[in-house]
């Protein structure tokens, strides 16, 4: 007489599975979030700091009034300096001077352009991690009378990328 051999798992098999599947997400997720913060940091850096070329430009030239973006028509003061910027969903900020508004969603670095020292602006917001919207977190590209340009944020330590204070 044959015997009916049954297939499958056991309650107590299942949960145990169960349980270990929570335990590595909820170390997972955590790290997961650290790294999309990261990312987020580095992104902006390096989308800010595409801008520091066409302020160095701008100031050769004795162009101080920054423009985060301007129309290929639009008639400007000769102290006009079109930044280029490109609207990004990780900051918020307005345009500055005669650019267009950003697309909602998104927003620009703020420039500000001297012979002294100028600065390069980013305020995390719109689709930046809660970690650096709550509070505000900012990347700051500063440049000194030499020439050299310096990166700084006030994002936490874990957050920073390599060359960024």
């Amino acid at each position: 007489m044959k015997r009916k051999v049954q297939q499958g798992f056991t309650l107590i098999e299942l949960m145990i599975v169960v349980a270990i599947i929570g335990i590595l997400a909820a170390t997972a997720i955590p790290q997961y979030q650290n790294y999309i913060a990261k990312s987020q940091v580095s992104r902006v850096m390096a989308e800010a700091g595409n801008m520091k070329t066409a302020v160095d430009t701008c100031l050769l030239e004795g162009r101080t009034v920054a423009h985060s973006n301007i129309p290929g028509n639009a008639a400007l003061a000769a102290n006009a300096c079109n930044l280029g910027a490109a609207a990004s969903t990780l900051l918020a900020g307005a345009a500055q001077g005669v650019g267009a508004a950003p697309p909602a969603g998104s927003g620009y670095p703020i420039a500000t352009i001297a012979d002294a020292a100028s600065t390069i602006v980013a305020t995390f917001g719109n689709g930046a991690a809660s970690a650096l919207t709550n509070p505000l977190q900012t990347l700051t590209w500063a440049r000194n009378v030499n020439g050299a340009w310096t990166c700084s944020t006030t994002a936490n330590a874990k957050y920073r990328p390599k060359g960024c204070a």
